[in-house]
C-alpha cells in the first residue's frame, strides 16, 4: 500500500518549518564587520548645573533693591567666586580620565583608534 499524499503546507507544519523564531537569522552583512577609523565628536554633558543657589540669591537680592548693585555686593562676589571655583575645577580634570558614566570621550577614542589602525588588507 503507497504512503498517503499530504498537502506540502501539512509537511511544513508537522516538520516544523513553520517556526521560523526558533532559527537563528542568517547575516549576511553588507561589508567586512570592522570598527571604523574615527567616531563622531559629542560634547560630554554636564551632568548638574554649578552655582545655582548662589545665581539665585544675587537675583533676588537685585529684585529688592531694584537692580542696584551696592547693596548686593556681597551676594555678587559669592557668586563669581563660586564660578571661578567651578572653572578651576574644571580645567584641573583631565580630559583622559573616564566620564562619571564610565565612558570615554570621544577625542579621546579617536586618538586610540589613530594608533591602532583597523587592517584592512589581510596579510
Amino acid at each position: 500500500m503507497a504512503a498517503p499524499s499530504y498537502p506540502a503546507w501539512v509537511t511544513r507544519w508537522v516538520s516544523g518549518q513553520w517556526r521560523t523564531k526558533k532559527r537563528p537569522p542568517t547575516l549576511r552583512p553588507p561589508r567586512t564587520l570592522a570598527l571604523a577609523d574615527k567616531v563622531a565628536n559629542r560634547r560630554e554633558q554636564s551632568t548638574e548645573a554649578t552655582c545655582i543657589t548662589e545665581m539665585s540669591v544675587m537675583m533676588a537680592c537685585w529684585k529688592q533693591n531694584d537692580f542696584n548693585d551696592a547693596p548686593c555686593a556681597e551676594e555678587i562676589r559669592t557668586f563669581y567666586d563660586c564660578v571661578a571655583k567651578a572653572e578651576k575645577e574644571r580645567k584641573n580634570q583631565n580630559e583622559d580620565t573616564l566620564s562619571s558614566r564610565g565612558n570615554l570621550p570621544s577625542s579621546k577614542v579617536n586618538k586610540l583608534l589613530k594608533r591602532f589602525p583597523q587592517i584592512t588588507r589581510y596579510v
